[in-house]
């Protein structure tokens, strides 16, 4: 009887299991051996005569593709702490069962994550064009005296994209952290007002605290998210000006089918780096917040 039902749990997992494998682990493991070929992916790399990892060494040379890592980090860098940070304050404040229309709020604050990636992406596009709504805004309450170019000079169109993705994605992770404040214990809130903890106080050494999982949960999505962004960048600034704001997954979706030329082999070396990447930066999140001893 307990082989039986050992079975049967397998036979369960066995769907599951194949789907992961055939999505998941074989795109993996077909990037990484296309990533030793050559553009078409039909002959190796060393029986051209160059290096079996040329590919790989290509990458640190392409002055563009070092602008595209430089710039995706920049997006993490700035873009996930503020957005996981204004998350975890907003969860706090519409967690308060004393606020009056808290799930008219909740729903306003989620809604953009509902949208379509692109359709967002085009009215941002439209918001912050040269004579757009926020250079209009701008222009009549006095804070600029001409147009601004926002998604034509670098610095700013990288500003446009993370304001963006703040904009779509602390709803997003609001609704976790609003889960697990759910789950928490309130007799721990109403002893430590008692002992005279102030709300920072209380926030700081019992929420946060126990929230840990959930933080570093939406702290590996984000990363994975940032590390593979792409509809921003093509449909937002295109990557422009000048390629200055292009994102690696855009940049990798150029090189296998956007300039007319394939060139899979270089595309697949790109695309596994993001792979170690991302894996990288989750076991540093995972040591980081494992708490136990």
């Amino acid at each position: 009887m307990e082989r039986k039902q050992k079975r049967i749990g397998w036979y369960f997992l066995l769907t599951a299991s194949l789907m992961i494998c055939i999505f998941s682990f074989y795109p993996m493991i077909s990037a990484l051996i296309t990533s030793f070929k050559n553009s078409t992916g039909a002959q190796w790399i060393a029986e051209t005569g160059k290096p079996w990892y040329y590919n790989y060494q290509r990458m640190f040379q392409d002055k563009t593709f070092m602008t595209t890592l430089k710039n995706t980090f920049l997006y993490l860098l700035v873009q996930v702490p503020i957005m996981l940070v204004l998350a975890i304050l907003l969860a706090q404040i519409l967690n308060n069962k004393d606020l009056k229309f808290r799930g008219l709020f909740r729903t306003c604050i989620f809604l953009p994550c509902a949208i379509s990636l692109v359709s967002y992406a085009l009215i941002f596009r439209s918001l912050f064009a040269t004579q757009g709504l926020v250079n209009s805004l701008l222009m009549s309450l006095g804070i600029i005296k001409t147009e601004i170019n926002w998604l034509g000079t670098t610095g700013t169109a990288r500003g446009v994209i993370i304001f963006a993705l703040i904009w779509r994605w602390t709803g997003y992770n609001m609704v976790f952290y609003l889960a697990g404040l759910q789950n928490l214990d309130y007799s721990v809130y109403e002893a430590a007002r008692i002992d005279g903890a102030n709300g920072w106080k209380t926030f700081w050494h019992i929420t946060v605290p126990q929230l840990r999982p959930v933080i570093i949960m939406t702290f590996i999505m984000s990363i994975n998210g940032t590390l593979q962004l792409f509809d921003e960048s093509v449909n937002l600034t295109n990557g422009g000006p000048a390629g200055t704001s292009m994102t690696m997954s855009h940049y990798i979706y150029n090189n296998a089918f956007g300039t007319g030329v394939a060139n899979f082999g270089y595309a697949s070396a790109m695309s596994f780096l993001v792979f170690i990447l991302v894996a990288i930066l989750a076991v540093i999140n995972l040591k980081v917040g494992d708490s136990r001893d």
